[in-house]
């Protein structure tokens, strides 16, 4: 089952993010990526691959927020089914995340600083 319009939502919504591309991915949909970091990709209306470092991967499959990879379950990476329209909001939140993690990163790495207005909470 897909969410029609799903993925133009998701799109809008994570370009509005500083730095932010989206490009199509190699097994299809379309991926975000923030300079050289993959964010997450999307296939269709229906299913959702975000990056994550394998210790949060772990957090965000245990608080049930998403599942472990459809093809690579012991990854870092999680996937999320777009059912209900709901799941929308749940999925710019999952990639909001990786996307402040890929920033945090980014700092580290050029020294700058980040400040990230989104508090995380599982």
């Amino acid at each position: 089952m897909a969410v029609p319009g799903a993925r133009e939502q998701i799109e809008a919504a994570v370009l509005a993010w500083p730095g932010v591309v989206a490009q199509p991915h190699r097994f299809g949909g379309t991926e975000f990526v923030l300079g050289k970091r993959e964010v997450g990709h999307i296939h269709g209306d229906r299913l959702l691959d975000i990056a994550f470092p394998k210790p949060v991967r772990d957090e965000v499959v245990a608080a049930g927020l998403a599942e472990p990879h459809h093809i690579l379950p012991d990854s870092g990476w999680v996937s999320f089914h777009i059912r209900k329209e709901e799941d929308v909001d749940a999925a710019v939140a999952l990639l909001r995340r990786s996307y402040e993690l890929a920033r945090e990163q980014q700092a580290r790495k050029y020294g700058e600083v980040v400040h990230s207005p989104v508090q995380w909470t599982p």
